[in-house]
C-alpha cells in the first residue's frame, strides 16, 4: 500500500459505557491488540498524517498506542465545551486536502476497504450500509445528486423508515468544507452535542457534492459491547489464520485455534486443534500439538504438546517438549523433555534428556535463580534441581534426586535417596490373611 495525499482523523474519545468496563473502549483487545491499533494500522497504510482524537482515559490511550506506533498525532477533545463527533474535529489542522474520518471502534477496517474513499471525488464522501433490518440507524435519503439528507429514526416518516440505506459513520471531507462548516455547527439537539452529520445538511444547502459510498458491513462493523467485541475477534481470527494457511501453515480444526496478530510463522508448520499462540511468538518449521499454549516464545525445528505450556521467554531449537511440560525463560537446544516437568530460568544443551517430574527450583521466595545444564546429561524422573546450579556435560542424575550445590562436575553420577526398607509380611498384618 502506498500513502496518498490524505489526512486521517480517528475518533477515539468516547467512554463506551455499553462495554461495562473500567478500561477505555478503544483499548479492549481484538486478537491481542487494542481495537484502536487495527484502525490506525489501516490508516497508516494509506496516509502519512494520522491524528487520534482522545478524551476519556486519554493518558492510558496515549501510552498504550504511543508504544505501538511512531509518527501519529494525538489531539485532546474539549468534551466539556465541544462534545460530540463535530466537536472532536474542532481545532485539528489536517495536512492534506482530503480528510478521512474513521472511528476507533472499527477494528475490522483495512487499507483495502478504504480504497473507495480515495478513488471517489466529491466535497463529502459518506459511507452507507444497505441493511435488511435498518432499525436503530439513521436513514440516508438519496437522490440523483447523491445524498439528500440523514434522518434520525425517531424523526423519520413511514416512507423514510422503509429506506434500507443507513449511515455507516465514516466520512471523507474536502479540507475547506470542514474549515467552513465546523465553526457553524451548533449543539441545539437533545444530546447537546456537535454532530458531524449536520455538516452533510449544510453542504447540501450550499449545493456541494455529497456522494454516498456503499461499503460492506464486515469491514466497518462497530464494536459497542462485549458481544460485538467477540464477534469482531471471530472475524479477525479467521483473517489471521487464513493468511497463515495461505503461507503454508497447516491448521487442524482452525476454528478452535487462537492466534494473535503479532505472531509470526516461517516455513511449514503444523498447529493442531485447541492451540493458543500469543504475543511476539515466532514459530519456524515446528509442530504445536493439541491444546498447547505458547506465549512470547520461539520454536525452531521443534515440537511441543499436547497440552504443553511455553511461557514468555522460552526458546526451543531442535527440541521435543511433551505433554504437561511447562517452560519459562528457558533456552533448550536439542533437548527431550517428554512429560510432566517445569523448566524455568534454565539453559539446557543438546543431547540432554529430562525425565518425567523434573523441576527446576528457581525461586526461593525472594529472587529467581538460573539453572544451566550441559550436553548429554541424563536427568532421572522426579528430580529437583535447586538453583542456582550448573550441571556440566555428560552427567547422570538418578531418579528421585534433589540436586543442590552450585556446580556438578562432568562425568559424575548424582544420587540422593532415602534407602529403601522392606518389611516382611506387612500386607497380611495390615489387611489380614487372604481367605482361601
Amino acid at each position: 500500500m502506498h500513502t496518498h495525499p490524505l489526512s486521517v482523523i480517528i475518533l477515539a474519545a468516547g467512554k463506551g459505557s455499553r462495554m461495562k468496563s473500567q478500561t477505555a473502549k478503544v483499548l479492549h483487545p481484538v486478537s491481542g491488540r487494542p481495537m484502536l491499533y487495527h484502525s490506525i494500522k489501516a490508516a497508516k497504510a494509506i496516509s502519512d498524517d494520522v491524528t487520534i482524537v482522545v478524551a476519556h482515559q486519554k493518558e492510558d490511550v496515549i501510552e498504550a498506542i504511543g508504544a505501538l506506533f511512531d509518527e501519529i498525532t494525538f489531539a485532546v477533545q474539549d468534551i466539556a465545551q465541544f462534545p460530540g463527533t463535530g466537536g472532536a474535529l474542532m481545532g485539528i489542522k489536517p495536512k492534506h486536502e482530503k480528510v478521512l474520518v474513521l472511528n476507533g471502534d472499527m477494528p475490522l477496517v483495512t487499507a483495502e476497504a478504504l480504497q473507495g474513499f480515495l478513488k471517489a471525488d466529491a466535497d463529502i464522501i459518506m459511507s452507507i450500509f444497505d441493511l435488511e433490518d435498518p432499525s436503530g440507524y439513521g436513514r440516508v435519503v438519496l437522490s440523483d445528486a447523491g445524498v439528500e439528507r440523514i434522518v434520525e429514526e425517531k424523526d423519520a416518516s413511514p416512507e423514510e423508515l422503509a429506506i434500507t440505506h443507513v449511515n455507516a459513520g465514516v466520512y471523507c471531507f474536502k479540507r475547506d468544507v470542514l474549515a467552513e462548516c465546523l465553526p457553524r455547527l451548533n449543539n441545539h439537539n437533545a444530546q447537546k452535542e456537535y454532530y458531524l452529520t449536520d455538516i452533510i445538511e449544510m453542504a447540501r444547502d450550499e449545493h456541494r457534492k455529497v456522494l454516498p459510498l456503499l461499503i460492506d458491513e464486515e469491514h466497518f462493523k462497530g464494536v459497542n459491547s462485549r458481544a460485538d467485541l467477540e464477534a469482531a475477534d471471530v472475524i479477525m481470527q479467521r483473517r489471521i489464520k487464513t493468511a497463515w494457511m495461505k503461507a503454508g501453515v497447516t491448521m487442524q480444526l482452525a476454528d478452535t485455534i487462537y492466534i494473535e496478530e503479532s505472531v509470526v510463522f516461517k516455513g511449514e508448520c503444523i498447529v493442531e486443534n485447541g492451540v493458543r499462540i500469543t504475543g511476539s511468538s515466532r514459530i519456524e518449521h515446528s509442530r504445536i500439538k493439541a491444546h498447547s499454549v505458547v506465549e512470547d516464545s520461539l520454536m525452531v525445528d521443534s515440537d511441543c504438546g499436547p497440552m504443553a505450556h511455553l511461557r514468555p521467554g522460552s526458546e526451543l531449537y531442535g527440541t521435543h517438549i511433551g505433554n504437561f511440560v511447562e517452560t519459562k525463560k528457558a533456552t533448550l537446544r536439542g533437548v527431550k523433555a517428554g512429560h510432566l516437568s517445569y523448566l524455568g530460568d534454565a539453559e539446557i544443551d543438546e543431547g540432554t534428556n529430562i525425565g518425567a517430574g523434573t523441576i527446576t527450583c528457581n525461586y526461593d521466595g525472594k529472587a529467581k535463580y538460573k539453572t544451566k545444564i550441559g550436553k548429554n546429561v541424563f536427568v532421572g524422573s522426579d528430580t529437583q534441581i535447586v538453583a542456582p546450579c550448573e550441571i556440566e556435560d555428560d552427567v547422570m542424575i538418578a531418579a528421585g534426586t534433589t540436586v543442590t550445590g552450585t556446580k556438578i562436575d562432568s562425568g559424575v553420577l548424582v544420587v540422593s535417596r532415602t534407602p529403601m526398607k522392606i518389611v516382611k509380611n506387612f500386607y497380611h498384618k495390615f489387611f489380614g490373611k487372604a481367605k482361601s
